[in-house]
């Protein structure tokens, strides 16, 4: 068996353990696609949501928008009070490769771009979101990925070393973002793939 080469892991949220995508809150609302993808692209853009990942509140996110675009208040508000409704459910084997790396003792974290408040509900209705050893969340801390910054709090508060410690997110830059810390890092590109990755680094999974 390979020798064990690190000692945490730590995973990105959406994309490699929810299921997240305004697509499938507002398909329902706007169910003309040419309709729903001017909304997506140019009022309640991904910059725009972006924001409330580095720390600004939903009041003032749907406040200021609606100000701007009155004739989509009632989609702008949708974002906030719909939010749950884009996520589809957790990817099971992500969740599965997740809890099989806890039974063998090493230690899980969250590092994520999320909304402060929505992470909330999130754990409420998603408890495996709640099992992690320590979470990083963007919206808590007002920095995000793939800034130097928010890679550091994870590794200092929780005493990682980053040679040891091994990340995965869906996006790219994220991935770059933590290798620059000197992490290792892999796309994720779905669990199997990840379950490879891990087995290369001595992990019994």
């Amino acid at each position: 068996m390979t020798e064990r080469t690190i000692d945490a892991v730590v995973f990105d949220i959406g994309g490699v353990l929810l299921d997240w995508s305004p697509d499938y809150l507002y398909a329902d609302l706007i169910p003309d696609e040419q309709q729903r993808t001017h909304f997506l692209t140019n009022v309640a853009t991904r910059t725009w949501n972006a924001q409330q990942d580095a720390g600004r509140t939903w009041a003032e996110a749907v406040a200021e928008l609606a100000g701007q675009h009155p004739e989509h208040a009632e989609w702008i508000e949708a974002y906030d009070t719909g939010w749950l409704k884009m996520v589809k459910g957790v990817y099971e084997d992500t969740a599965e490769l997740l809890t099989e790396i806890r039974a063998l003792g090493l230690p899980t974290y969250a590092l994520t771009n999320f909304s402060h408040e929505k992470w909330e509900v999130a754990q409420e209705a998603f408890p495996i979101l709640t099992t992690f050893d320590g979470e990083v969340v963007s919206g808590t801390e007002q920095t995000v990925k793939p800034g130097e910054k928010i890679y550091r709090i994870l590794l200092e508060r929780y005493k990682l070393d980053p040679a040891r410690t091994f990340y995965t997110d869906d996006m790219q830059h994220n991935v770059e973002g933590a290798r620059a810390v000197g992490m290792i890092s892999e796309r994720f590109t779905g669990a199997a793939d990840l379950r490879v990755h891990l087995r290369n680094l001595g992990l019994a999974v």
